[in-house]
C-alpha cells in the first residue's frame, strides 16, 4: 500500500461497487411483471438493460450526440428492450416508474457499515455515471452516507474520460493526489490512477451474476485490494 497520508476524500464508483444493481433491477422487473401478468426472463432483461449501458454512454463520450444524463439513456434503452421482448401497451408513466428501478438499488451488505466507518475520517463522494437525482434517491432509500453527490452529470462527461475525474476533484477543491477512487472495475481505477488518484479495488465477483468473467481479480497493484467496503475501512484505519 502506497503513502496514503495525504488522502482527504474517497470517491466511489456506485453501480456494482456500492450497490447490487443486477439483483435489484431483476427484482423490480419481476414485481412489475407479476403486477401486470407479464411473463419474461427478468434476469436476462436486467442483463440486457445493463448491456446497453456502455454503448449508450459511448454515443455521448464520442460526441455522436449531445450530453444526456443516465436517466435519459436508461429510459431509451428500456423502450428498446420492451419492444425486443414484445412488451407493449404500457403507459408513459409506467415506463417512467420502471426506469426509476435504478433509483431503488440495494447496497451490498458490507457497504453501509463500511461507508459509515470511512466517513469518520474522510469526505465521501460519489464518482458515478449516474445522474444526481438518481444517486440522491438511491442514497436516501439505501442509507448511503455521502457527503457529496457528484460525478458524470456536473462534469458533463462519462467515465472513463479524464474530465469526469478531474472536474470532480476540482469540485471539492482537491488535487488528484488528495483523492482516492474506490471501485470494483479495473478500467475505472486505471483511468483514475493515470490522473494522479489513489486507488482501492473492491472485489465484487457476482456483480454480473455467477458466471462473471470480468473484474474477478485485481489486475494491477492498486493501493488497496479487498473484497468488502469494511475491508477498505480496515485498510484506512477507520
Amino acid at each position: 500500500m502506497g503513502d496514503l497520508a495525504g488522502v482527504k476524500a474517497l470517491y466511489f464508483d456506485v453501480f456494482g461497487t456500492v450497490v447490487d444493481w443486477r439483483t435489484s433491477v431483476a427484482r423490480e422487473l419481476e414485481g412489475f411483471g407479476q403486477a401486470r401478468g407479464i411473463e419474461a426472463d427478468w434476469t436476462a432483461f436486467a442483463d440486457d438493460w445493463r448491456g446497453l449501458y456502455q454503448p449508450s454512454m459511448e454515443e455521448v463520450r464520442s460526441g455522436q450526440r449531445p450530453w444526456a444524463n443516465l436517466d435519459t439513456l436508461h429510459r431509451e434503452s428500456l423502450v428498446t428492450l420492451l419492444d425486443r421482448y414484445g412488451i407493449d401497451g404500457l403507459a408513459e408513466g409506467e415506463i417512467d416508474d420502471l426506469n426509476r428501478a435504478w433509483h431503488r438499488l440495494a447496497p451490498w451488505p458490507d457497504c453501509v457499515e463500511g461507508l459509515t466507518r470511512l466517513r469518520t475520517k474522510f469526505i465521501l463522494a460519489t464518482l458515478s455515471n449516474g445522474n444526481i437525482a438518481l444517486l440522491v434517491n438511491m442514497a436516501k432509500r439505501a442509507g448511503l452516507p455521502w457527503d457529496a453527490v457528484i460525478g458524470a452529470e456536473p462534469a458533463r462527461a462519462y467515465k472513463t474520460l479524464p474530465e469526469c475525474y478531474l472536474r470532480n476533484a476540482e469540485l471539492l477543491a482537491l488535487a488528484p493526489a488528495a483523492c482516492m477512487l474506490v471501485a470494483a472495475h479495473n478500467d475505472d481505477l486505471a483511468a483514475a490512477r493515470d490522473l494522479g488518484f489513489h486507488t482501492a479495488f473492491v472485489l465484487r465477483p457476482t456483480e454480473h451474476g455467477p458466471d462473471q468473467t470480468t473484474d474477478t481479480e485485481a489486475t494491477s497493484d492498486w493501493d488497496i485490494v479487498t473484497d468488502s467496503m469494511t475491508g477498505v475501512a480496515d485498510a484506512l484505519g477507520c
